[in-house]
């Protein structure tokens, strides 16, 4: 079958041209209209939290019977919590000021011109994700809000929580005269869809993934369209010579084991050698007593043998374990002869994307900020903080661990860029 006759290829293509089309009314609406087509679809959302639950049930079912892992399962599940908080980040969202048309850093020139940059919309942005149903509402109120077109393809295993969810998008857009197709999905689980959403540059200018290792590598080797993502979360805690203790454990726990399937978990636990045997037998009771595997350094492991730690159920570890994303209760533990040792491991192993320490010294957590090259980097804070609603940006469309545009959590300004603008009074260029 050609490409001009392949039908998913057309209707994909189909849908990102209403898209484009959608995103040039979207960069002109207006701040209340946007306002409150997010206030009325939280508002639908609650309403319909029990349609919403009982289709979260099929792809539930659906999924277990499919064999789909604990992690997967865990972000695929709406309870009344997460629609409740689904609800509460769109009207975040509402709430923040639009960054659309703002102008900034205005400044005369000797020839009289006056030069500045205005935010804009990016215009049609593609968003691939798997299992979590509530990156359909997120990504539709950050595409809302800063004015872009948004073209969603969730995984098969939510199809039915994402139908309910894009229709609600659609009826909130249509009570404030807002083009319906601002937000679409992409309403095949065709694995096909995939790679001709990525081949229309010429119709989306943006790709966001949000899944597995597997999906992001495709999306590298396929996308002819620019990406906003992030290969893996390999997160580390350091916890440094003179930290507090109870701060440290503390930290370290909730950083593993608070939620095991998130990219902001952490995965390597990196320990000062002049503080690990006071903070390693106490957090090995912990992960051991949570069902935490671990797989430690001979350091690590001879210090816990001191402390009298059984270490039947404690594994060495490889270097692959240090590059390892697990997504689950695993941890990797080293013992690291102090801040460049922990600095220079994270940089070399890291996936720069979260990377916290634990420290009482200002100046080494300086150093620490400064020199660890990654998206977010924290002091005395679980890694678990990387998220765009902690971040204060109502939502986050995905996390970015590149250089170029948008790094960290993106939020409302993640989904805008730059132009110049110009202001004269009849100037004109004479040299």
């Amino acid at each position: 079958m050609s490409i001009s006759q392949d039908p998913v290829r057309a209707y994909v293509t189909a849908v990102a041209r209403r898209a484009r089309e959608a995103s040039a009314e979207m960069a002109r609406a207006d701040t209340a209209s946007k306002d409150r087509a997010l206030i009325g679809l939280a508002q639908l959302i609650r309403a319909h939290r029990d349609e919403l639950a009982a289709a979260n049930d099929r792809d539930l079912a659906r999924a277990r019977s499919n064999g789909l892992g604990p992690a997967l399962l865990d972000r695929l599940a709406l309870g009344e919590a997460a629609i409740n908080q689904m609800a509460g980040g769109v009207e975040d969202v509402a709430r923040l000021a639009d960054p659309v048309g703002v102008i900034s850093d205005i400044r005369p020139l000797p020839s009289g011109i006056r030069v500045g940059r205005m935010r804009v919309p990016l215009g049609v942005i593609a968003i691939i994700y798997e299992s979590r149903p509530n990156v359909t509402v997120d990504a539709a109120a950050l595409c809302i809000k800063s004015g872009n077109a948004a073209v969603l393809r969730g995984g098969s295993e939510a199809i039915e929580s994402n139908r309910l969810l894009a229709d609600l998008c659609a009826r909130a857009l249509h009570s404030q005269a807002l083009p319906e197709a601002a937000v679409q999905l992409i309403d095949t689980t065709d694995r096909a869809a995939v790679g001709h959403l990525v081949s229309l540059p010429e119709l989306v200018d943006v790709v966001v993934p949000r899944g597995g290792r597997g999906l992001i590598e495709r999306l590298m080797r396929e996308s002819q369209v620019p990406m906003i993502k992030h290969l893996d979360g390999i997160c580390h805690v350091y916890i440094d010579e003179g930290a507090d203790v109870a701060m440290a454990i503390r930290i370290a726990d909730n950083a593993k084991t608070q939620r095991y399937g998130t990219c902001n978990t952490m995965e390597t636990l990196l320990v000062a050698r002049a503080i690990a045997p006071a903070v390693l037998p106490p957090l090995a009771a912990l992960y051991l007593g949570k069902k935490v595997e671990l797989r430690m350094c001979a350091e690590s492991r001879r210090i816990l043998a001191q402390a009298g730690t059984a270490l039947d159920e404690v594994k060495d570890a490889s270097e692959e374990d240090w590059r390892t994303e697990y997504l689950a209760p695993i941890l990797s533990i080293a013992t690291v002869a102090g801040l460049d040792a922990a600095i220079g491991h994270i940089n070399r192993f890291g996936s720069r994307h979260t990377d916290a320490i634990v420290t009482a010294d200002y100046a080494r957590a300086m150093r620490f900020l400064r020199e660890v090259d990654s998206a977010s980097v924290m002091v005395n804070a679980s890694t678990r903080f990387a998220d765009g609603y902690e971040y204060g940006l109502g939502a986050e469309i995905g996390i970015s661990n590149g250089k170029l545009h948008a790094r960290g959590p993106v939020g409302l300004e993640g989904l805008t860029s730059l132009k110049y603008v110009v202001f004269g009074s009849g100037e004109i260029r004479t040299t």
